[in-house]
């Protein structure tokens, strides 16, 4: 599997900005945890996660604050669109992709996953990292993942948490450096309680543990839904149903459960989330799908979590969030 290149160009001076500041905080904290790693009430880990942190929201406005809600073809470079497309563009490209994707019935995307695990299981790319989850996750544009890795996408529209438990064999022949998995929102809509769905968590992180000891799990947040989801989503109203509030208490759950099974947790919540929980209305195409800001957005998140956390030793659970 050949590598994505990426084809994002961003204005030189947030370059030279993003990397000094990397290299400062980096540095810094280094030094800081050194002082202080030895005293028992400041682990070490907490303090790598706290400047992780301030990295990662200093990017992320940088991003939002330079290309703004309608980003132009001299700020950003992304092949082979030519133009940035609007909300209702994007929204009516998504449908398109969406219904002709619902050709396929879900045991013939299962079996298309698992050729495709298959091929990157023979032929062992390096820094192999895994896309685990819904619709949210299998629509992430391949040119907008970080370059520096070789991405397997194993997400599936309309997916819930038990569906993607029972198809976590397909990856036993892998062997990812790191697997991102988010899942949750369709358990919700379709009527799972919310223990039902922590009890799963707890299921898929421990099938990977022991399928892939090597590798670094993420656990990501359940991203939150619009004030008012458009009309064209079938479930809109079971959408609405699912309060924010419900989502970000699950949130919480979710992380608990990860710190306990030792796995990172990348929290994207406040990334995400307005004043009042909900979801951004720059970053999504109709309440509840990214659009192409949403998705910077969330490989900022991404690439800054993997230079400052999957470097790191996983003695003791790592948490990225605001």
């Amino acid at each position: 599997m050949n590598r994505v290149q990426d084809p994002l160009i961003v204005d030189r001076s947030l370059k030279k900005f993003t990397l000094a500041f990397f290299h400062y905080n980096r540095c810094h904290s280094t030094r800081f945890i050194m002082a202080v790693a030895t005293h028992k009430s400041f682990p070490s880990w907490a303090f790598l996660s706290l400047a992780a942190n301030v990295l990662l929201v200093a990017t992320v406005v940088l991003l939002i604050a330079r290309y703004g809600r309608s980003p132009s073809p001299s700020q950003i470079k992304i092949s082979p669109i030519a133009s940035p497309m609007s909300s209702a563009e994007e929204a009516a490209a998504l449908a398109t992709k969406l219904k002709s994707r619902q050709q396929l019935t879900y045991s013939q995307w299962v079996d298309l996953l698992g050729h495709e695990a298959k091929a990157v299981a023979k032929n062992k790319p390096d820094r192999l990292t895994i896309l685990a989850g819904d619709s949210l996750s299998l629509w992430f544009p391949s040119e907008l993942l970080p370059s520096d890795r070789t991405w397997l996408n194993q997400s599936i529209s309309g997916e819930t948490s038990t569906g993607l438990l029972k198809r976590l064999n397909l990856l036993k022949d892998t062997e990812p450096q790191a697997v991102f998995v988010m899942i949750g929102i369709n358990d919700l809509t379709k009527g799972s309680s919310d223990q039902e769905v922590l009890d799963t968590y707890r299921q898929i992180i421990d099938q990977l543990k022991q399928a892939h000891p090597k590798s670094k799990l993420v656990v990501q947040s359940i991203l939150p839904h619009s004030a008012n989801p458009d009309a064209s989503l079938e479930n809109r109203q079971q959408i609405l149903d699912t309060s924010n509030e419900r989502i970000h208490t699950l949130n919480q759950a979710i992380e608990t459960i990860a710190k306990e099974s030792g796995v990172s947790y990348l929290n994207l919540q406040p990334l995400f989330a307005d004043s009042e929980g909900y979801l951004r209305s720059e970053l999504t195409t109709d309440g509840l799908h990214l659009n192409r800001q949403g998705y910077l957005v969330w490989r900022s998140a991404i690439q800054t979590f993997s230079q400052l956390m999957l470097s790191q030793p996983a003695e003791k659970p790592q948490t990225l969030s605001n």
